[in-house]
């Protein structure tokens, strides 16, 4: 028997820049169901206290990219510290030839003092996306429940 010792890696301590995260900012409009004025899309965008909506239930964010784009990782982060709540996204991609994809639809209970953050990073081959769209239902049962977004990344 052939074997070898092959250690685990280790915690990613690589830069953003060096994973090639892209410039949503610069090459990307965003649509948004709603927006709470303190807490702006940008913020999310910065990973700087992030997005939340105006209007309590679902919520739907839109990335248009100014040109196609090559998605190889999509990384979402979701907080919420004050209510347990049981959310649902589901990420949706549209490439150049007008078809829409489900990529992933997740479901995740968030418990203050437990479990209050949820980071998903998904690695994808979507070769000429137009757009990606993040449907989220923050309460599956809780129509008060408010949709937030703590950070977007794609690369």
């Amino acid at each position: 028997m052939r074997k070898s010792i092959a250690p685990l890696p280790k915690a990613s301590t690589i830069s953003p820049t060096a994973v090639g995260w892209l410039d949503l900012q610069a090459i990307a409009s965003a649509e948004i169901s709603s927006e709470d004025p303190l807490h702006p899309f940008e913020n999310a965008l910065q990973g700087e206290g992030g997005w939340r909506a105006a209007d309590p239930g679902p919520q739907v964010i839109r990335l248009n990219f100014d040109a196609p784009q090559f998605v190889r990782r999509i990384r979402l982060e979701f907080r919420e510290e004050h209510k347990e709540r049981a959310q649902e996204f589901a990420l949706f991609a549209t490439s150049s030839a007008n078809q829409r994809q489900e990529i992933v639809r997740q479901q995740w209970t968030f418990s203050p003092g437990g479990s209050a953050i949820e980071v998903e990073d998904y690695s994808v081959d979507l070769p000429a996306i137009l757009s990606l769209e993040l449907e989220i239902d923050p309460g599956r049962h809780d129509k008060s429940a408010m949709a937030t977004l703590e950070s977007i990344s794609v690369a």
